[in-house]
This record gives structure tokens, sequence and C-alpha cells, in this order.
């Protein structure tokens, strides 16, 4: 039965170790990569989670055969090559998860089928048009079946235009630039894809390239202004892929090591980890809390009032929101910057934070792009007694719901709204957090 909410107890105290989830991005990545590449590609670590299963159960959908080994963290993806899906018509349907979405329209949009996607009221609110805009020249042929520039969406299959560059923009969400670069060479045809604007949350786009690499797809690059993708066989597979740990996961546990003592020391991400929101350490250390790196782990140490913070967080739109909840903790205002894309993610994330944040008594002013939390007066010194509980609402948003775990080492109570929304990428978080708090 799903709980309506869950009330956390006060902590003060954080200590252990953990190995993560495997990373969202990195496993919904690879199980579209594995299912265009030629032959059989056997995935370890990934993720099992809402997100991940959409995926898994689009691409199956489309004829795709997927065996689970030992388990659903364990699977075996039998490629289709270039030759398309096997199934030419379909209904997909999405959820509100944008990975799946964003890359499953762009591979589609290339495809020979007739297919339809779409997802749950919100995901029909986040914009896709970009996307299908930048694939037109391409030869993309995709309706919108609601409101123009949005899901859902009716796809037809391609005609072949012979374009050997298109533009796309960067500056609303890199997951429309990894479609397109996952999705092009699976045509077999050598493009160029011209940034336009200033690309955002470039290390995602990396994490995009460095994968389509270990399937044999070299993108030359002209700094982030633009990508030639080569002609040719398309994705080749590699055999064996194992999928890293979550680094926006890793996040809410390296700040509890920062609010309780520590250490927390987390598995499956390190010095050598290809996702951006590992940077987060950054933040910490700019706090004055105390990390320590190896190639496959982190750990963090500390104990609040943290030092003010005025910081761009472009690199780790993720990770950024539990910064956001550290401000609580903090000596002075914060200030978060370039985090426009939060706009557009499972909620307005730059509303629903400042909400929240000041249930706390924070003072909390908003723009576009920005986010300034200054802490509640006397927030660290203050009895739990004598203060009323919190009530925080998760907005159906998985990073709500986890990132405000950690006002529990403040002096109010909280109870969480819809706890279950954290399927979405990290099923037992609660549970993980609950073993390492006290």
């Amino acid at each position: 039965m799903t709980m309506d909410f869950l009330d956390l107890p006060p902590v003060t105290r954080a200590a252990g170790t953990l190995r993560l989830p495997g990373s969202k991005s990195i496993s919904n990545r690879t199980l579209l990569l594995s299912a265009l590449a030629r032959g059989s590609t056997t995935l370890t670590g990934l993720l099992d989670s809402d997100d991940t299963r959409v995926m898994r159960g689009a691409l199956e959908a489309l004829g795709v055969a997927i065996e689970s080994i030992d388990g659903p963290e364990h699977v075996r993806v039998e490629g289709v090559g270039a030759g398309g899906f096997p199934v030419k018509s379909a209904s997909i349907f999405l959820g509100n998860s944008g990975t799946s979405a964003r890359s499953l329209t762009a591979v589609l949009a290339v495809a020979d089928g007739n297919y339809t996607l779409a997802g749950v009221p919100r995901m029909h609110e986040r914009p896709i048009g970009d996307l299908v805009d930048a694939l037109e020249p391409a030869g993309a042929r995709v309706r919108y079946l609601g409101n123009a520039g949005f899901p859902p969406l009716a796809i037809a299959p391609r005609e072949r235009t012979g374009a050997t560059r298109l533009a796309v923009r960067g500056s609303i969400s890199s997951q429309f630039v990894s479609g397109v670069l996952m999705a092009l060479p699976w045509t077999g045809e050598a493009i160029t894809v011209a940034i336009e604007g200033d690309l955002i949350s470039k290390p995602y786009v990396d994490l995009t390239l460095n994968l389509m690499e270990r399937f044999g797809v070299i993108a030359t690059r002209d700094e982030w202004r633009a990508f030639e993708l080569p002609g040719g066989e398309g994705y080749q597979s590699p055999g064996e892929l194992a999928v890293e740990g979550d680094a926006s996961s890793a996040s809410y546990f390296l700040a509890a090591g920062a609010l309780g003592g520590g250490p927390v020391r987390v598995g499956g991400v390190g010095r050598a980890s290809a996702q951006g929101d590992v940077h987060f350490t950054r933040v910490l250390a700019a706090m004055g809390a105390k990390v320590a790196f190896g190639d496959h782990w982190v750990e963090c140490s500390g104990r609040p009032p943290f030092d003010a913070f005025d910081l761009d967080m472009n690199l780790i739109p993720d990770a950024a929101m539990t910064s956001a909840v550290l401000a609580l903790f903090a000596k002075g205002p914060c200030l978060l910057r370039n985090i426009g894309s939060w706009r557009v993610k499972e909620t307005d994330r730059i509303a629903a934070m400042a909400a929240e944040l000041r249930k706390f008594g924070a003072g909390v002013e908003e723009g576009p792009d920005w986010l300034r939390v200054a802490p509640p007066a006397g927030f660290l010194e203050a009895a739990a007694h004598e203060l009323p509980p919190v009530a925080v609402d998760t907005y159906d948003d998985h990073r709500m719901a986890m990132c405000f775990s950690l006002a529990s080492f403040g002096p109010r109570r909280v109870r969480i709204n819809d706890p279950a929304c954290v399927a979405k990428t990290f099923p037992r978080y609660f549970e993980a957090f609950a073993a390492r708090v006290s």
C-alpha cells in the first residue's frame, strides 16, 4: 500500500558506507544504445526504478529482446542494428521520464515506423519542440497531438533528405542535444550537429558522447559549437558494460555526512566518474565540509553552520537541489545561479523549492534561472520542541522528496508527503537514509 506521507525523526548524526544504485542517466542511455547496436550487450549494475522500467518497457514494445540474467540489474539486450525496430507500429507510454521521452523521440523520428508517444500530464507540459525542429532537416515527420511543441506526439516514417548539417538549441535542455547525438549515427549517414546558443548541463552531453564511443561511434568536436557524426554501420555492441553508481543520488548521503559529522562514504562513483554531478563535492568543499576521493568512492564529513555560497550550478542541475536545502544550515544567504533548466523538470523546481524552503522560515527570492536562500534566523539554535513540524510537498518529484530528507538534521520535525515518488530513481531511498542517520 502506498503511504500518503512519511514522518522523519529528528537526527543529529550520520555515518557509514553505501553502495549506490546504478546511474539513471547511464542506465537509460546504455539500454537505448544496446538496443540500437549490432550484437548482444550484457549490462551489469543497471538501475531498477520507474524511469528505467519506462525505457525497458518502451524498447520491448518496439520488439527489442531484453533478458534478465540475475534480476533487473543484470540484463542482456539483443540489439536490432541498422534494420530498424521489429515492431513498426506502437503506442508508447513514457510516464514522466524525461530521459526516455527525449531520447526515444529522437530515435523514433529517424526510424521507419508509425509511433505515438505520450506520458503523464506533467510530461505533456515539458517542451520538446526544439528537439523536433532540430530533426526536421534530417527528414523527421512528427505531429503534435495536443499543444504545439509538447507531447503527445505522432511519429511517421522518416523521409531521407541527404542533409549533412542540422542545428539544435542547447539552452533549454541538454537532453535534446543528447537525443539527437544518439539517434543520428543509427541512420548510418554522416552529419554535423551544430549547437545554437549556450549549451547547458555540458557534463550530460559529455556522458552521452563517452557512452557512444563505448558503442563504437566517435564524434569529432568543435569545442561545444558542433559535433561531426561519422557515417558507417552505426553502433556495435561492446559485449559487456558496467553501469556506475548514481552521482545525483550520492549527493544526499554526502550532504548527510556534512550535516551529521560523518564520515559517510558512497561507493560506485569517485574520481573516475563520468557523471557531472560528482562535482557537487565542490559545493560541499566551498561550504566548509571535508571531502575525500578514491577512484570509485567519495567520502564526506562536517558540521554546520556552513559557509554561505554564490555559485554557478549549471554543471550540476540535479545535485544543485541538495545545495538549496543545505542553505538552511548556512551562516548567511546563498545564491544558486544558472539553474533555468529546473523550470522544465518533473515540476517547476525553482518555484517548488522556493515554496518548500519558505515553510522552514527561509527567506527566498527566485528569478528565471536563480534562487537566493537566506537561512532562518536562529535555525540551528532553536530547540525541536519549540517549532511546529513542516509538511513538505513533493510535487510528484523524486528529488524534492530526497533532498528535503536532509532538513531532518534541523530543529523542525519533517513530514514528506508522497514519499513513494522516489521510486522514479531510488525506490529504497528512505530505508537507505534511515540506516545511516541517528
